[in-house]
């Protein structure tokens, strides 16, 4: 989809989510793997699994970010979202992004969660709580950006560090 490809990912609650729309928004091409790639699978092989959704089986499909990222109609393409197997296709891109809040913004917007999305139930809400503290399933030597910051200063980080501001 686009000359230079970046990741955009993060803990639950992060804004992933919210910083795809607001680039769409701007014109920008963006995909929220979420929802256009995610599927329940196992990390290491790519087969589907059975049985209850699972946070460490939430994976994309690999072949389908090789053949996005492949069509360079776009100068650029940001995918959103957060995938278990991303060591499988990380290197395709040309930068990653992860976005940052402190606890106690991550806590207040996991309050606002419903429960039929991830990280609204309790159990879910710790699992978000320890990986957002121990950043184990966060990509290592990604940029930083302050998910903090009102959205439209989120994306303009982004942008400025790909050269779009």
């Amino acid at each position: 989809m686009g000359v230079r490809n970046y990741l955009v990912e993060g803990v639950s609650g992060t804004g992933k989510t919210s910083v795809c729309h607001e680039l769409r928004r701007r014109g920008f091409e963006a995909v929220n793997g979420d929802t256009d790639l995610a599927y329940q699978g196992d990390p290491a092989t790519g087969r589907p699994t059975d049985g209850p959704p699972s946070h460490w089986h939430h994976i994309w499909a690999v072949d389908r970010v090789r053949a996005l990222v492949a069509d360079r109609r776009e100068p650029v393409t940001f995918f959103c979202g957060g995938s278990r197997n991303v060591e499988a296709f990380l290197d395709l891109f040309d930068g990653v992004f992860v976005l940052e809040v402190d606890l106690d913004t991550l806590q207040l917007r996991l309050d606002e969660r419903p429960e039929d999305e991830f990280g609204g139930t309790q159990s879910e809400r710790e699992l978000v709580l320890r990986l957002h503290r121990t950043k184990e399933d966060t990509p290592r030597g990604a940029t930083t950006i302050d998910a903090t910051a009102p959205l439209d200063h989120v994306v303009d980080a982004i942008l400025f560090h790909v050269g779009r501001s």
